[in-house]
């Protein structure tokens, strides 16, 4: 609006206006089926962004669990070294010494065991997180999926206001009802 009263908007506004204040049910329902759609693209919106998030925190688990995993590998590798050194030790090493040597041995032989054991744990948890994070990533592309389909719907809808086009209306009808359908899939992981 300018200073001397003059007022410019679009046509979507104009017919909006215009539609507020008529007493035409075709307007009506398109304002409130546009309503009804950005509500329900809301909720959707919200679930694609909640799922992202869900395989990020998942993809970060992994990460985590990888990095645990390495960490206990390389305290293995560690081990093995020092056993090597301790077998080459009671070889070389004098009579009296021999026996100490090989009790190292066997106890770098017992501290493997339970190293790997917990490696491979980790390894196990980095993959289920991985799996959680893949599962997550698909329901949040049907989220994305719905929402585009809904945002469409919308738009749809603004130009069957401006047209007045059943066609354009059933087609409105057909991408809401579709991004529904997809909602659905998202809601039980399909």
């Amino acid at each position: 609006m300018s200073g001397a009263g003059f007022h410019v908007h679009g046509p979507h506004e104009h017919e909006l206006e215009h539609a507020a204040h008529d007493k035409d049910p075709f307007s009506g329902r398109i304002a409130v089926m546009t309503a009804i759609f950005a509500t329900l693209g809301a909720g959707m919106g919200y679930m694609a962004g909640a799922t992202q998030n869900a395989a990020l925190l998942h993809k970060n688990e992994a990460a985590i669990r990888r990095t645990e995993a390495s960490d206990q590998w390389n305290f293995y590798q560690a081990k093995s070294s020092k056993q090597n050194l301790a077998e080459l030790g009671s070889v070389l090493a004098p009579a009296a010494e021999t026996e100490r040597y090989r009790g190292e041995v066997e106890r770098y032989k017992k501290e493997k065991v339970d190293i790997e054991k917990d490696a491979r744990a980790l390894e196990a948890k980095s993959k289920a997180a991985e799996e959680a994070s893949e599962v997550s990533l698909h329901e949040h592309h049907r989220w994305a999926q719905a929402m585009t389909l809904i945002q469409v719907s919308i738009a749809l809808a603004a130009i069957t206001l401006l047209t007045r086009s059943k066609g354009l209306q059933y087609i409105s009808y057909g991408a809401a009802a579709g991004a529904v359908v997809i909602s659905i899939l998202a809601l039980v992981h399909v």
